[in-house]
């Protein structure tokens, strides 16, 4: 093998229902997928970046996450008595960095599995576990929300055991995506959270995630689509969001089935559940935020993580 990559695609954490336990992966119907790559060469240096977002990104490569990551697929090959092939890394960072769009997830999945790929996939029963220790190294905790569904593809729930199922999704969805230039780093999204909930409160996002879950086995396309609200973490962080009230409103009046932040926001998602509706949701939604918004109607990626080996 002379080249390994691999894709990795955006996602959208949270899914409003459930905090830290859902996440979606998402890909436009039309142009270009959103999402980072990853490619392993046996020869040149230890990591280049590039791409439309590579300038966001530290400049010692020490401190990536991609480089990072490659010493955590190392230590684990150690320790199952493989060692890992030389590997010069290239990432091609296709998504902006606190964006509520997986980009350190996108980062995460996308090195792990071409490492994977280029080692001859002894991995391929830790790259969750692994990705969800690669992306606590930017969160601080091992959520496994958009590591999951980059990886896995689909929408996933992300279980106490550390593993993720995945969930059905109606075929006609729409998720009209926009993303403003801004950013809300994940430690700051996290720092405006209330320590402490009231036990009704508690109880009806229970609620809301447990009906979301039974309507969609159901094949209940509306009611799953109603049960996507957040009454408990949206109200905290929507203030970092600079007109997110006026898009999420405009949005269902165009008629979005729902609509919220993407994990901690900026990004912001809303719900079409007949697809005629959704250029008119999208631009609906984007509106609020003037100029500079990245915007596209999206479906459910069903894929989540594409390697190619060459």
């Amino acid at each position: 093998m002379r080249v390994a990559r691999a894709f990795a695609p955006a996602s959208i954490g949270n899914v409003a229902s459930g905090f830290d336990c859902l996440g979606l992966a998402i890909r436009p119907v039309e142009g270009e997928p959103w999402g980072d790559v990853v490619t392993v060469r046996a020869e040149g240096p230890p990591l280049t970046v590039e791409g439309p977002y590579a300038h966001h990104l530290p400049d010692d490569p020490t401190d990536n996450l991609v480089l990072r990551c490659a010493g955590l697929y190392a230590s684990e090959l150690a320790a199952r008595g493989h060692k890992a092939r030389p590997a010069a890394l290239t990432l091609h960072k296709g998504l902006p960095i606190c964006s509520g769009l997986g980009s350190s997830a996108a980062s995460v999945v996308a090195a792990l599995a071409a490492l994977d790929a280029w080692n001859g996939g002894v991995l391929a029963d830790a790259l969750l576990r692994l990705a969800g220790e690669g992306e606590a190294m930017v969160s601080g905790a091992a959520h496994l929300d958009n590591v999951g569904p980059s990886l896995l593809g689909g929408l996933q729930l992300c279980t106490s055991d550390g593993t993720c199922r995945s969930l059905p999704v109606p075929e006609g969805w729409r998720l009209c995506v926009v993303h403003p230039p801004l950013r809300v780093p994940t430690a700051d999204a996290r720092a405006v959270l209330p320590s402490q909930v009231p036990l009704d409160e508690a109880i009806q996002y229970w609620q809301t995630l447990a009906t979301l879950v039974d309507a969609l086995h159901r094949g209940e396309s509306s009611r799953a689509a109603e049960a996507i609200r957040d009454r408990l973490i949206e109200p905290a962080r929507a203030p970092l969001v600079p007109g997110f009230a006026e898009a999420k409103a405009a949005a269902l009046d165009a008629g979005a089935a729902a609509c919220s932040l993407s994990g901690s926001g900026p990004s912001v998602f809303a719900v079409c559940t007949e697809p005629s509706r959704a250029e008119a949701v999208l631009s609906a939604l984007a509106a609020p935020f003037g100029p500079g918004v990245r915007q596209a109607v999206c479906h459910v990626d069903p894929h989540g993580a594409v390697v190619e080996e060459a």
